[in-house]
């Protein structure tokens, strides 16, 4: 009956904000009142450095030293870790009961790629393509492998220093690895600062990226898919999103347990789907393999590459593997925090899986369907639409099977990031009623937005605030690395003396 009420006060909420956005030309006036703010936002993040009369964006190169320090420093912990991480996966390790959290580590792990295994993996591979060439597949791939480092640290400080509340529920991230490590270190006041920073930028980055950005696309690729410019959605994304938000607010009411149900079932089967159809595509045309990693090796260093020679290849793969898999961030520890284990490092090792299945995979299937296609020289296409026609050219009515596709990818992706902007949100406001029901209603809104606005105002908000949540993170991973090393450096002695017993 609770839940009933919760979830009617939600849905009367909803409508009472979202219907002002009835109006003829909705989708003008949202373009014209968000972009200057976007632009703004952008430039900020973004910022760049100049070595030897190149501009890189500072955030990105942050990135990447921070990922190949981490992957040198645990002692190349992505490679000596990964059989050993899907075995945790498998529950080979769970103890039957007795340990503290809300979910299993198979739950943390999909309800985390739910967020990660998106519309990157579809438009951001495009994108990529488009801007770099098919080099950039080569530093995505790359980023990939380097940022299961990264994501390795910052998920075994969010279970480490966590809440566990009286009733069972968890609360975890850099919010709390920021306030609680540096107090740990006498710098508590700074810790504050930045875990106040990371929350608010959570909250942005989870009403863009994990919002905004999926509901554009999924509306995009609906108007593809039912006849273009003849479609009855055709510039009416508003309509398309208040039916999006109603679908995710009746999800993310019942917080992670909820979610957990949901994307435990929903990642595999849009893998499956997504996945087999790449598969089916790239085999068709296992003669043209070899000439597709040919112009992924070579463009990858050719100096006269389709967008800023070399570096600009670089930039744009690391920049789509950075968005794709989210290592480094900080947001995939808010939803590994919930895990049930005693041992911090076990989850921080089941989330290094993140970013292999994300973009050493998935994104990588996705930019050889484009190349293979060849449609990515062609002028005009951008996101979702270059990889829809890639797939169109081998399966005539994928166009549909890639709207359902998109739809699952956008929904999971968006009830993650529910949880993610949720818990920055009470960590600022305060974890009452009152609190979760404004932030899922401004969240819901935010769909209606996202759904009616251009693509590059889109990708500039949702850049902005996503990798703006980089830089407080950054600075906590570093302070507080050398602890899991030793961490790890434990728990790998006691799984060798036969101390931590398999059940399975």
């Amino acid at each position: 009956m609770k839940r009933f009420f919760s979830g009617a006060a939600f849905l009367v909420s909803f409508l009472f904000f979202s219907a002002p956005l009835f109006a003829a030309g909705i989708d003008e006036r949202i373009n014209d009142a968000m972009a200057p703010l976007t632009t703004q936002a952008f430039r900020i993040v973004f910022f760049s450095v100049t070595l030897g009369g190149i501009e890189i964006p500072f955030v990105l190169l942050m990135l990447i030293v921070t990922a190949l320090s981490f992957t040198v420093y645990m002692g190349f912990i992505n490679v000596r870790g990964f059989g050993h991480a899907i075995d945790l996966v498998r529950g080979v390790y769970d103890a039957p009961d007795g340990q503290k959290g809300e979910v299993s580590h198979f739950q943390a792990l999909t309800a985390a790629l739910s967020a990660t295994v998106g519309l990157g993996n579809i438009a951001g591979v495009a994108i990529a393509i488009t801007l770099g060439g098919p080099g950039a597949t080569f530093w995505m791939i790359l980023g990939g492998l380097f940022g299961m480092s990264t994501k390795f640290v910052e998920c075994t400080l969010g279970v480490k220093y966590r809440d566990i509340e009286e009733d069972g529920s968890v609360s975890g991230g850099p919010m709390y690895y920021l306030s609680k490590g540096f107090a740990e270190k006498g710098m508590a006041f700074p810790g504050k600062v930045l875990a106040m920073f990371f929350a608010l930028m959570c909250v942005g980055g989870s009403l863009g990226g994990g919002n905004m950005f999926q509901a554009n696309q999924a509306f995009k690729q609906a108007v593809i898919a039912t006849g273009g410019e003849q479609s009855l959605l055709y510039q009416q994304g508003w309509i398309f999103g208040i039916a999006l938000a109603v679908l995710v607010g009746m999800v993310i009411i019942g917080g992670i347990r909820s979610i957990v149900k949901v994307t435990s079932k929903l990642v595999p089967a849009m893998v499956a789907i997504y996945v087999s159809a790449a598969l089916f595509i790239i085999f068709s045309h296992v003669s043209l393999l070899p000439q597709a990693f040919a112009s992924i090796i070579t463009g990858a260093f050719s100096p006269d590459a389709m967008y800023g020679g070399f570096i600009g290849v670089l930039i744009q793969g690391f920049k789509r593997a950075a968005f794709s898999n989210e290592a480094g961030l900080g947001s995939a520890p808010i939803a590994h925090s919930a895990v049930k284990t005693d041992e911090p490092i076990t989850e921080g090792l089941v989330a290094l899986l993140e970013p292999f299945i994300d973009t050493v995979v998935i994104c990588t299937m996705t930019a050889l369907v484009i190349i293979i296609s060849g449609l990515y020289v062609e002028q005009g296409m951008d996101g979702i639409a270059l990889t829809s026609k890639a797939f169109e050219q081998v399966i005539f009515w994928f166009p549909l099977i890639l709207s359902v596709a998109v739809m699952l990818f956008a929904i999971s992706t968006m009830i993650s990031w529910s949880y993610y902007g949720l818990k920055a949100w009470t960590y600022i406001f305060g974890d009452s009623h009152v609190s979760s029901v404004s932030f899922k209603v401004l969240f819901c809104v935010f769909i209606v937005l996202g759904s009616a606005m251009n693509f590059s105002a889109v990708i500039d908000f949702t850049d902005a605030m996503i990798f703006a949540m980089s830089f407080p993170n950054i600075i906590g991973l570093y302070l507080l690395a050398p602890g899991v090393k030793k961490d790890l450096d434990s728990y790998f002695g006691k799984l060798r003396e036969g101390k931590i017993r398999r059940f399975k």
